[in-house]
């Protein structure tokens, strides 16, 4: 479970920089952050498919879309000054509350 957990989080690193890489994209209009956006999602992919060969796709697909979630607003108010306000930050932390359930407590985080 423990290389799972690795790969899923590859994943969600991968994920979050390619989504902050769209942004630089332009709508695909500036070729090098276009295609370091394309090389992240088929990175993230790859080890999500592997993350699932172990762990069960809803749990996985929560954990890595709450992860992701959570890490691209930080590199958003990193990299392009973005400011979450008071709802964005509680549904934030609500986010990572599910994920830590989830986490700790679920039984049904592997296949089988």
């Amino acid at each position: 479970m423990t290389k799972a957990y690795l790969y899923l989080l590859i994943a969600i690193l991968a994920e979050a920089a390619a989504t902050t890489l769209l942004k630089k994209s332009d709508g695909f209009t500036r070729w090098l952050p276009s295609a370091g956006s394309i090389v992240g999602y088929l990175v993230t992919f790859y080890f999500l498919s592997l993350t699932l060969c172990v762990m069960n796709v809803g749990i996985a697909n929560a954990i890595w879309a709450g992860l992701s979630i959570i890490l691209v607003c930080i590199l958003a108010a990193i990299f392009y000054g973005e400011r979450l306000d008071a709802p964005a930050i509680i549904g934030i932390a609500m986010i990572m509350g599910g994920i830590v359930l989830i986490h700790f407590y679920s039984k049904t985080v592997t296949n089988g």
